[in-house]
């Protein structure tokens, strides 16, 4: 975005947070989300009002390594910034937003439960929603008792019994590609469920099982439902053909299995170079339809 046009500046914000405390991304009326926390500390920063387009808006619960957003300020209010320090714009306002943060926060002193790594201006054309070519997250599970760690335990999530990482695996094979994956997610209106999965396994890693969903994008809860799906076959409790009949159901019904949301976590968001970013925001936008 052009600030000699629109006299507005966009910046891309990297950050990370422990979704523990907060009732999700997306902003709510007295209740403590993440967005809510940023564009509130923002706007006490820049003194004028702030709003955040977030890559991928997370559940009540879900962490975030590689959360990516972005937002359009004044220019004038983006070059007052530094004030009489050296330091550019940029960083000026990440190191008052990470004093701010870390001041308000309810935890260890000097500590914050949401961190911005990042403060950049954003390349012609960005949109941290739109411009995005894939969400990778991680599921984190212990099926062995003896491994159980407490200072894990917000982060993954312990179940009894051993699960069968290989026939997990093998069933997720079939939903990869582009699908209506209806039966894996709750729907909003007007919003498509058909979403291209890259990438759905499992492997083990010092005693913790690590699922790992990549796709364009993701519907509302469909990670968590790809997880528990899993699960099942992992446990014996359906078979390896249970995940591919429920791709082609299209029905969301009392088979639905949502996961736990606090083993989730948002590892990294990935996007093309600079030259392609406003055409994929523009592909991104056009509404799929497999039967079209």
């Amino acid at each position: 975005m052009s600030s000699t046009v629109s006299h507005l500046i966009r910046l891309r914000l990297d950050l990370a947070y422990d979704g523990s405390q907060f009732h999700g991304w997306a902003a709510q009326p007295g209740l403590r989300t993440v967005e809510g926390r940023l564009t509130e500390a923002l706007s006490t920063i820049l003194r004028e009002d702030v709003a955040l387009t977030v890559a991928g808006r997370t559940d009540a619960g879900v962490h975030a390594r590689g959360q990516v957003a972005h937002m359009d300020i004044s220019a004038s209010a983006f070059t007052s910034l530094p004030g009489r320090s050296t330091r550019s714009p940029e960083e000026a306002l990440r190191v008052r937003l990470s004093a701010l943060l870390a001041r308000d926060a309810d935890g260890p002193k000097g500590s914050s439960d949401v961190v911005v790594h990042s403060i950049t201006r954003a390349p012609e054309g960005f949109d941290a929603r739109f411009s995005a070519l894939s969400r990778s997250y991680t599921y984190r599970i212990c099926d062995d008792p003896d491994q159980f760690d407490p200072l894990r335990r917000r982060d993954v999530l312990w179940v009894p019994d051993q699960l069968d990482v290989e026939a997990m695996n093998r069933s997720a094979i079939p939903l990869l590609g582009e699908h209506d994956f209806i039966s894996y997610c709750k729907p909003r209106d007007g919003a498509t469920t058909i979403r291209t999965l890259q990438r759905l396994g499992a492997v083990r890693n010092e005693g913790i099982i690590e699922v790992t969903a990549q796709a364009d994008a993701f519907c509302h809860s469909m990670v968590r439902t790809l997880v528990g799906t899993l699960m099942r076959v992992g446990d014996g409790s359906q078979s390896e053909a249970w995940p591919a009949q429920r791709l082609i159901e299209r029905s969301r019904d009392g088979q639905v299995v949502v996961a736990p949301p606090h083993p989730l976590t948002l590892e990294r968001v990935t996007y093309p170079d600079h030259t392609e970013l406003a055409a994929r925001a523009l592909q991104t936008r056009a509404v799929r339809c497999l039967e079209c």
